[in-house]
């Protein structure tokens, strides 16, 4: 059993709140688009494993008619990082105990016109206190008016927060969802920082406008595109598409790393890849 202190508690309480939001929204797309699509839940706990301090996390799972397959998963655990791996974390190489919670979310559209997203936020505790994240847009087909309007939206959250840093942000991202072996970026972009630490407040605040700046901008683009025609050919694009999102996160994802290096929950953290997708 994790005992919180009042900033971890905040942080767990935040991201269950959002996730308990975007979910909500998410149903009622899926409401407008003549679907009875629901999430359902499964919880998940490590408190009886030996190696870890406790904690556990719910996975939220939705099938629908506009989302083929969304995972909006929250997650709350303790533990000890193992060997090399301590090494590699922030704030770790010497005491390898962490702390951590957080938001994870990925949807797959059913229709190509619509775009993939990703968003995670987290709240981590070794020796030092942080946190990270950002969102990451992934349109098959990709629309400039989208593409404008999901960065203007992250922009804005982080122009009105004084830990907020796009330019630094937005290059983070196009650094980070990069697939060397391709030689391309993994969708249009968006945010991606970490190690945000020293004033709890001020990024506790820059965390909670990235989360709010998400539930705006997201569901306004599925509903600009999810009733559109698509083809053949589009559902093609669509599923290479699927295929270089699923290499990223396999291959070069620090989140499912990290997932799978501290005993997370594997279904949860393998509910980022896309329900279909094909490799030429």
């Amino acid at each position: 059993m994790i005992v919180l202190d009042e900033e971890q508690a905040a942080a767990r309480a935040w991201f269950e709140t959002l996730r308990d939001r975007i979910c909500a929204e998410f149903e009622t797309i899926e409401r407008e688009a003549g679907s009875d699509a629901c999430f359902g839940y499964t919880p998940w706990n490590r408190d009886d494993d030996p190696e870890a301090k406790g904690g556990g996390g719910v996975q939220g799972l939705m099938k629908g008619k506009v989302f083929e397959k969304v995972g909006v998963n929250v997650s709350t655990v303790g533990g000890e990082f193992s060997g090399e791996f301590a090494k590699t974390i922030h704030g770790a190489a010497e005491n390898p105990s962490f702390f951590a919670t957080g938001i994870s979310l990925v949807a797959h559209m059913a229709n190509p016109h619509v775009p993939a997203v990703h968003m995670n936020t987290r709240f981590l505790v070794t020796q030092k206190r942080w946190f990270g994240g950002g969102a990451d847009l992934n349109p098959p087909l990709p629309y400039e008016e989208d593409t404008r309007d999901f960065h203007a939206a992250f922009k804005k959250a982080c122009d009105e927060n004084e830990a907020g840093d796009y330019p630094r942000f937005k290059k983070w991202a196009d650094d980070y969802f990069w697939i060397p072996h391709r030689k391309v970026h993994r969708g249009v972009g968006g945010i991606f920082y970490d190690h945000l630490e020293g004033d709890f407040q001020a990024n506790f605040a820059l965390t909670r406008s990235v989360g709010e700046a998400f539930l705006s901008v997201f569901p306004t683009l599925v509903r600009r595109r999810m009733g559109m025609t698509f083809t053949d050919a589009d559902t093609v694009q669509q599923l290479e598409w699927r295929g270089r999102y699923a290499e990223f996160n396999l291959v070069h994802d620090r989140g499912t790393l990290f997932g799978l290096k501290t005993g997370g929950n594997i279904d949860a953290i393998l509910m980022s890849l896309p329900p279909v997708a094909t490799w030429a």
